[in-house]
């Protein structure tokens, strides 16, 4: 009897303990989860704790930005303080030599990247090296597959930007609306562009943009003597200096953040049009930790990943509906003049015969 009673009395206390504790809290992904998505995403999560890691490249997001996005990240799928998102920031060129060296030597340790060269991404889902993945997400980008600036399944954008004029206000009165208005902006050599013989983003860039105005406009760019850059850092920088008095190609994205520390630096949106660099952002098909790449590539393209990213970087987010905390810098593609490109039909050949067009003009 006595032992019946104990086993009573524990079972008891069980009982009472079960329903007095709380259980343990769902995090923010597993709470909005749909009935039916709650258990995959459960078993999703479980599986990237198991992993433990993952390993993500970027060309544009900053490593401040990039913290700020981890901290999110765990807290809204319940990760381990353990988990690291393992990040590199790259150039263009050597993000896309890095992918292929990897590819081709049958050992790939990224798992997720973005890189704003579309031709070379549809390149990769036709060769069968990006992940099959639907995310939820992909639901909010239709708009963007349609565009042709995403494929379904693949890959959509977890920002865009432009390389447009830009100067520092407070040392040039510019009030130019057009791209002809930059030719003679500022005496010889105190120009500088982006090199695109060494960056396949300022490379499109020019491609599209000699579609509108022609080569000899380029010419004409030319023998201003300008200065060549690759980081939009660097070319933002040199204006706050005052190293170079006006630049082609500024990026929006430096313009603000320059400007949140104190400068004074504008640019111009041309009404000929601007050549928009989509940030595709995809799964290596071979990604070392699949699972966690999953929710990587989610959260990034979520409501609470864009908001985090155009309030850092001021990219130009693609979801539907998405609202810019800053639409100064980063505009709604709707309100963008896009000048239109088929980026899935561009070759390697095309971007060959540019690069030694611009070459020829630059370089000569």
């Amino acid at each position: 009897m006595a032992k019946s009673a104990e086993k009573l009395m524990v079972a008891l206390v069980l009982a009472l303990f079960m329903q007095v504790a709380p259980a343990a809290e769902e995090p923010p992904a597993l709470k909005s989860a749909a009935g039916p998505q709650k258990e995959p995403l459960r078993a999703l999560i479980a599986a990237a704790i198991k992993e433990g890691e993952l390993s993500y490249w970027d060309t544009v997001i900053q490593p401040a930005s990039h913290n700020v996005m981890q901290e999110a990240f765990r807290a809204q799928y319940g990760l381990p303080a353990s988990f690291k998102v393992n990040y590199s920031l790259s150039v263009t060129t050597n993000l896309v030599t890095r992918v292929d060296q990897e590819l081709s030597a049958g050992r790939v340790t990224m798992d997720v990247a973005a890189i704003a060269s579309l031709a070379w991404v549809h390149a990769k889902v036709k060769g069968g090296h990006i992940m099959r993945y639907d995310s939820p997400q992909y639901a909010a980008y239709k708009q963007v597959f349609e565009k042709g600036l995403g494929k379904d399944g693949y890959f959509a954008f977890n920002g865009a930007y432009v390389f447009v004029p830009m100067w520092d206000e407070s040392k040039l009165n510019f009030k130019g609306t057009s791209w002809q208005d930059v030719i003679g902006v500022v005496p010889s050599g105190r120009l500088n562009i982006s090199d695109a013989s060494l960056s396949l983003t300022h490379l499109a860039t020019y491609m599209g943009l000699r579609s509108v105005l022609g080569v000899d406009y380029f010419k004409k760019l030319a023998a201003m003597k300008p200065t060549f850059l690759v980081r939009s850092e660097q070319t933002a920088s040199q204006i706050v200096t005052g190293q170079d008095m006006f630049t082609f190609s500024g990026m929006p994205t430096r313009a603000y953040q320059f400007n949140q520390k104190g400068a004074k630096l504008k640019f111009l949106l041309p009404k000929e049009g601007v050549v928009l660099l989509p940030q595709a952002i995809f799964i290596l098909a071979k990604a070392p930790h699949p699972s966690a790449a999953k929710l990587w590539l989610d959260f990034i393209l979520s409501e609470a990943g864009q908001k985090i990213l155009v309030a850092h970087e001021a990219l130009i987010s693609g979801r539907a509906g998405f609202v810019s905390p800053i639409p100064e810098y980063a505009p709604s593609i709707d309100k963008l003049n896009v000048i239109k490109i088929d980026w899935e039909k561009v070759t390697a050949e095309d971007e060959s015969k540019a690069k030694a067009e611009w070459l020829s003009i630059f370089k000569p």
